[in-house]
């Protein structure tokens, strides 16, 4: 006999002799009160307007109820408080509290055009899919999807993003690059099989520089890791280089990256870099000595022993050159386990310990920047059919990502949040309960009451409100 369940009434345990019964029928009570935070971070840094600059619009401004700010706006929001999937926001739409996010005037929606969308002031699902789905040849003539993403501005964006967080030129930065696996679940355009992740999937590639990222290129997985990486980099580099010209620029990546059209076209351009460089017969013989000292100091202390050895080294073939390289020679529990990085750092300033253990180790943040923007801002999510389409979801996971980021650099500055990773700063600051109701006047937001982080949030608000702009729209 089937249970019937009544949908608008749910009964728990009781409470000794009380019934425990919960309906939905709170009115306006959003689970995302610190989105506000989010707003205060648009207002500083422009993350979504100056997005919706690298978008064309083809349809009829007089028929216009979402502007493309306003639609990204949503979006963006919306992944960085944790909705991952368009479908949310045919409930979302209805959020009081996320229509004063998107800045709609009538966040009650009581002033929509349509009889059917009255008290909705956000966009569907429907409405919403067309900055993915909109095809690159898109025009007025276009029937239904006319919301172009201009790639090229996309990229740019990210860069200048990174450029405008800092008040001067720093001396030297590092860039670091790595690619990843992005399974597919279905038939998805550009879909192969990858022998080592052992699964269909993309290789996104990307680019950081410490927490900045500034390329997120969604890529078919039938190529090398290191694939565009000089195309990438070319733009990049001119871009930096052209608000910083002192800087010294720094690629890191591991030996995935390690091919002679990276390392010459940094040499070419005045770039350094530091790469894995993959272990062979050769370099292991040239590392002998050192192995059989690091196995005499394991056994004499019973722990893990390294010995580095700097030298030059040159492959029979695919190098153009001789390169600067540092041998890790280490001796674990399980044997030996010899490591190499190829350079184009001097020895006098950057010692071979130093170079391998401070410099090149310290690429694996990079591995934590990625799982922040697969695992909690939902990069991954491209189950769209066509390549593009993914590409722009990439995109927005990206934008909420850099706008987590904003909000932890200069609202969780010198707070115990400072260094929490995007998923702990959701889930402290952003999901708060909160009561939301609208006057003629006032939007006012009662916040929960028990709410244990109520000072913290004061003081990233304070952080917020206190920062001098870093844009100012044109």
């Amino acid at each position: 006999m089937e249970t019937e369940c009544t949908p608008t009434q749910l009964e728990f345990q009781g409470l000794g002799r009380r019934d425990v019964v919960a309906k939905f029928d709170g009115g306006q009570i959003s689970s995302d009160g610190g989105g506000l935070l989010l707003r205060e971070v648009e207002r500083k840094t422009g993350i979504i307007r100056r997005l919706s600059e690298c978008f064309r619009d083809f349809r009829d401004p007089e028929a216009i109820e979402h502007t493309v700010e306003d639609l990204l706006g949503q979006r963006i929001y919306g992944l960085a408080l944790g909705y991952e999937d368009l479908n949310d926001h045919d409930r979302l739409r209805l959020d009081h509290l996320l229509a004063v996010l998107v800045n709609k005037e009538d966040p009650t929606g009581c002033g929509r055009a349509m009889a059917r969308d009255k008290g909705k002031p956000l966009a569907s699902s429907s409405t919403l899919n067309r900055l993915e789905l909109t095809h690159w040849s898109a025009d007025h003539s276009s029937r239904y999807k006319k919301i172009v993403a201009q790639v090229g501005k996309i990229d740019n964006l990210l860069v200048d993003l990174y450029l405008d967080a800092h008040d001067e030129a720093p001396r030297q930065i590092w860039l670091d690059l790595d690619a990843t696996d992005d399974p597919l679940h279905g038939s998805q355009e550009g879909r192969f099989f990858h022998g080592y992740y052992k699964n269909y999937c993309y290789l996104p590639l990307y680019i950081f520089a410490g927490e900045h990222l500034l390329c997120a290129r969604l890529r078919e997985a039938n190529q090398d890791a290191s694939a565009g990486s000089v195309e990438e980099l070319e733009r990049i580099v001119a871009q930096i280089r052209q608000r910083w010209p002192a800087t010294q620029i720094i690629i890191r990546a591991d030996s995935g990256f390690c091919r002679e059209e990276i390392m010459a076209w940094c040499e070419a351009n005045g770039v350094d870099f530091l790469l894995g460089l993959a272990k062979n017969k050769r370099l292991n013989a040239l590392m002998h000595h050192e192995m059989a000292q690091a196995k005499e100091q394991a056994e004499a202390t019973q722990a893990a022993a390294r010995v580095f050895k700097d030298f030059s080294y040159r492959t029979r073939a695919s190098w153009s050159r001789a390169r600067r390289v540092v041998g890790k020679a280490e001796h674990l529990r399980g044997g030996a386990n010899p490591r190499y990085v190829v350079t184009s750092l001097a020895q006098d300033t950057y010692e071979a310990r130093s170079l391998y253990e401070d410099h090149y180790c310290a690429r694996g943040d990079m591995e934590n920047r990625i799982k922040e923007q697969q695992l909690d801002l939902f990069a991954d999510r491209t189950s769209s059919h066509g390549m593009r389409a993914n590409q722009n979801r990439l995109y927005f996971s990206s934008f909420a990502y850099v706008m987590l980021c904003a909000l932890r650099r200069i609202g969780l500055q010198g707070t115990e949040l400072a260094k929490a990773q995007c998923g702990t700063v959701r889930t402290r600051l952003l999901k708060i309960g909160a009561q939301v109701r609208i006057s003629v006047r006032k939007v006012w937001v009662s916040l929960a009451e028990c709410y244990p982080y109520a000072e913290l949030f004061a003081q990233v608000l304070h952080n917020l409100q206190t920062r001098p702009p870093t844009y100012a729209p044109g």
